[in-house]
């Protein structure tokens, strides 16, 4: 069992520096002419991101001084998104990279319209008037040879054009001579621009360009999703309304209200400001009652304790009530169901509350199994009135089935967090019967809020978190 764990492990690493090696690579190398001080910078972001990632969890899971979490965490968990959402933009990117050489390649060769030179004007030279026998020429007029005077007209013609074509062949020899040794050779002056040879698609200068218009718009589009991610979990939850009917409400319990909270997950990167934001949120709904699913931490109590204080303001008028989350075992369960205790909440360990209009009852979740605490539907559910509406509040939404099996109205869940990065969402909903929202099974209904907080990096994209109010509907009404 060790050998498979350790393989798998070295496997995760392979493949995990292969497409960090693969990102250095597009966005690093291939956007710079050489070893330098830009891709010396580049290269130390690509090796200090995983480093630091690595330690953050490391720290936070070791129990290191909560000032040394902080510090690692940040930039740790931040660039665990950040790589996610390069690596998706550098795949797109290399759909657009033909497309976008192309562009270029079309640009280079393509020739400047030069506009077209006129005809030179032909000019003929005037014929020599005759001159009469015994004259003599003025002192103005040019020497004429004897020769020249005795050659028929068409002979000089002749000669003419021999000339010229002579002269015309010698500046064409001239043009094409060798250039100096190390010299580029210019192009003839009488060969038209068309004809010339472009660049080629392989020309160092183009792939630089087109690498860093690629490399550009992969980093810009990465940085805003997590920037965008980021504040729409630092910012706090919205809220959202839902109505759920129950069979067995009774019609004076009808608009009765819930506050249901999951996955806030104090850490040290959302500590008490972000506790704070979540109990207004809350208590501006005016709740009857407020059901809080798990997952409340991710630390100490010595070290969130001061975190998680505000959860004392938070007031319903049939109380606030806890059950815990698989982050609470990591992080240590009965420390913290003391610690909530002590803040005013209820925690329900496999029990129930008998309410006026329905009962509430509340599981440990299944990673509590490992210590002995598991849910223990039978203890919580076994010796209640049937008769009586019954909404249970469980961690995870895998429990529906033993919800089934026990006649329970209403579950209320989170853990999904929706998915909370996509593409993340595809397999948070493979592994989940339902990954957020309302859904029916059997005769027991399912409610999956997506969460308010975030685990690891702070960033949520296509999974908003979310306080949800359900108000529960009587079918007597």
């Amino acid at each position: 069992m060790i050998i498979v764990f350790v393989l798998v492990a070295l496997l995760v690493l392979g493949a995990f520096g292969a497409l960090h090696r693969y990102a250095w690579r597009r966005l690093v190398r291939d956007t710079t002419r050489g070893p330098g001080l830009a891709r010396r910078v580049g290269t130390a972001v690509f090796i200090a991101g995983p480093v630091l990632m690595f330690a953050g969890f490391a720290a936070e899971r070791g129990g290191a001084p909560f000032w040394l979490q902080q510090t690692l965490t940040w930039p740790g968990f931040m660039w665990l998104a950040l790589s996610l959402y390069l690596l998706l933009a550098l795949l797109a990117g290399e759909l657009v990279r033909p497309l976008v050489h192309r562009l270029v390649a079309r640009r280079y060769a393509a020739p400047a319209r030069q506009p077209e030179a006129e005809p030179a004007p032909v000019v003929r030279e005037p014929e020599p008037e005759p001159v009469p026998a015994g004259a003599q020429p003025t002192e103005a007029a040019e020497p004429v040879t004897a020769q020249a005077t005795a050659t028929p007209p068409a002979t000089t013609t002749a000669t003419t054009t021999t000339a010229t074509t002579a002269t015309a062949t010698t500046a064409t020899t001239t043009e094409s001579a060798p250039a100096e040794p190390g010299q580029p050779t210019p192009p003839s002056a009488t060969e038209p621009p068309a004809s010339r040879t472009p660049a080629t698609s392989t020309d160092p200068s183009r792939r630089l360009f087109v690498s860093r218009v690629v490399g550009g718009a992969v980093a810009a589009a990465a940085v805003g999703t997590v920037g965008y991610g980021t504040y729409g979990v630092v910012r706090g939850p919205k809220l959202k309304r839902v109505t759920v009917p129950l069979a067995k409400l009774p019609r004076a319990a009808h608009g009765f209200r819930i506050a249901v909270v999951s996955d806030i997950h104090l850490s040290p990167m959302l500590g008490r400001g972000f506790a704070q934001k979540v109990v207004d949120t809350i208590n501006s709904t005016q709740p009857d009652l407020i059901a809080v699913v798990g997952d409340l931490v991710d630390g100490d109590v010595a070290d969130l304790g001061p975190a998680a204080a505000p959860l004392a303001g938070l007031k319903a008028r049939h109380g606030s009530f806890f059950v815990t989350g698989n982050h609470e075992y990591i992080s240590g369960a009965e420390q913290w169901v003391e610690e909530v205790r002590r803040l005013g909440l209820t925690p329900l360990e496999n029990a129930r509350r008998e309410l006026p209009y329905l009962d509430l009852a509340g599981v440990n979740d299944i990673a509590g199994e490992d210590e002995g605490q598991g849910p223990d539907f039978a203890k919580a559910l076994g010796d209640r009135d049937t008769s009586r509406a019954v909404v249970l509040m469980a961690h995870q939404p895998v429990q529906i089935h033993d919800a089934v099996d026990h006649g329970v109205d209403l579950q209320l869940s989170g853990h999904t967090h929706g998915g909370q990065m996509w593409p993340m969402t595809y397999v948070a909903e493979a592994a989940n019967p339902t990954l957020a929202g309302l859904e029916r099974y059997g005769d027991t209904q399912l409610y999956v809020s997506r969460g308010a907080g975030a685990w690891g990096p702070p960033v949520r994209v296509g999974a908003p978190s979310d306080i949800t109010v359900v108000e529960l509907a009587s079918k007597q009404a």
